[in-house]
């Protein structure tokens, strides 16, 4: 699966995408910093929160970050870091609120799920734990934690270790197309792009996006989704993510 040769770049989710239980696999800045030599962009779309990706955006070998599912974006423009938001900042503040209340609805109804330990770094969002610092929640637990954000008009999506619910209209691919009409000054040609993902909340992405590669654990979050991958790797998470980067693009 060789890429085009006008693809732009890439937009990658993180968790178990990059990560291999958790853990960044080292090549894989590696190979970003060698993507971009040849001239290619390297995004991060994650479900991870505003301070996570204020981080990324300033150390990583990337050209910007889409967090928190799409509810903000990130890049260092020189020395300064650039930073955008969905929603204006009493908007946010006002669904903090309510989303403070829902989380402890969850907690009390759904027996051994945590609030996330990067919580208090989010902007818009709640992510609920089900299987990254708290023993493995079974399916239904899952759908559960799903149910109670729908109950309230949330928005809600299913990542390889939380669910993640705000209140609002937005996901990944809203959050890209945000991104890089800020950031390139154009609309979004998914045909000029690659994606790679992993879990139930990367389905806007594998839609829209021809080239979309999951890893092999992907595999786990098929049955939760309607749009699956175009290509799913031999190898998992970032072993994956590097498989198949080197397979779209021969020699990098």
């Amino acid at each position: 699966m060789n890429a085009p040769s006008d693809l732009l770049g890439v937009f990658c989710d993180i968790d178990d995408t990059l990560t291999i239980e958790g853990r960044l696999v080292p090549e894989v800045l590696s190979l970003m910093a060698s993507a971009q030599n040849r001239g290619l962009k390297i995004v991060p779309i994650t479900g991870r929160p505003g301070g996570w990706a204020d981080h990324i955006a300033r150390a990583w070998p990337v050209d910007g970050i889409v967090g928190e599912n799409g509810g903000l974006w990130f890049w260092l423009d020189g020395q300064s870091l650039q930073r955008r938001f969905i929603q204006s900042a009493p908007v946010r503040s006002q669904n903090k609120a309510r989303l403070a209340l829902l989380a402890q609805k969850i907690l009390d109804a759904v027996p051994g799920c945590a609030l996330a330990s990067d919580q208090p770094y989010r902007e818009l969002d709640l992510a609920i734990d089900f299987c990254e610092d708290v023993p493995a929640l079974k399916p239904e637990a899952i759908d559960k934690i799903v149910s109670i954000f729908d109950s309230v008009q949330a928005t809600s999506k299913v990542s390889s270790i939380h669910v993640n619910g705000w209140f609002g209209e937005f996901d990944k691919l809203e959050g890209v197309r945000r991104f890089h009409l800020d950031r390139y000054g154009s609309a979004l040609d998914p045909s000029r792009w690659a994606f790679f993902g992993d879990s139930a909340n990367d389905e806007p992405m594998f839609e829209a996006f021809e080239h979309s590669i999951g890893v092999a654990n992907v595999e786990a979050f098929l049955g939760r989704m309607d749009h699956h991958p175009r290509w799913i790797t031999k190898a998992n998470g970032g072993h994956g993510f590097i498989e198949g980067m080197t397979k779209l693009f021969p020699g990098i």
